[in-house]
């Protein structure tokens, strides 16, 4: 890999009901990979928190791929300069879902790292590799609520085979 390409990263995040327990994952490959959950939470919660996580882990260039038109849009199509513009409230005036972790994610991408961050959407639930992989990393994590990180455990057992 060449100093100017950036690194690849699949997030997402799952919710048994929403909402209900959670799951969030990201994964580079089907042994470079780290997990987590919440017991009660929703899925656009975790699929924030995927994002935030996986940045944390990989300072530098990155792209992250998500089947996630929620996290996808908000910097595709700029959310995120009006709900700052407004205090944080959506088109409606009412405030933003989920601020707290937006706060942290857009604080990352657009003060810390400006550059350094590109989202490309992927269609969830179909050939992508590895945005399957990651959506089993979290949607194990949301059923047995616990964290799983590759430098752990290589392959969680009768998944991702």
């Amino acid at each position: 890999m060449s100093p100017q390409e950036p690194l690849i990263v699949w997030t997402d995040g799952a919710c048994l009901g929403n909402p209900g327990p959670g799951g969030w994952a990201w994964a580079r490959s089907k042994t470079d990979y780290a997990s987590g959950s919440e017991p009660m939470t929703t899925n656009q919660r975790m699929e924030l928190l995927a994002v935030i996580e996986a940045l944390a882990a990989h300072p530098g260039q990155i792209e992250i791929r998500s089947d996630s038109t929620y996290v996808v849009n908000c910097f595709k199509d700029r959310w995120w300069v009006n709900w700052r513009a407004r205090g944080w409230r959506n088109s409606q005036g009412k405030p933003v879902a989920n601020q707290d972790l937006w706060e942290r994610l857009i604080g990352e991408v657009v003060d810390h790292r400006p550059g350094e961050i590109t989202f490309t959407w992927v269609k969830g639930h179909a050939n992508d590799v590895m945005n399957n992989v990651a959506d089993e990393l979290c949607t194990a994590a949301a059923r047995l609520q616990r964290p799983a990180y590759s430098q752990d455990q290589p392959i969680l057992p009768g998944h991702l085979s």
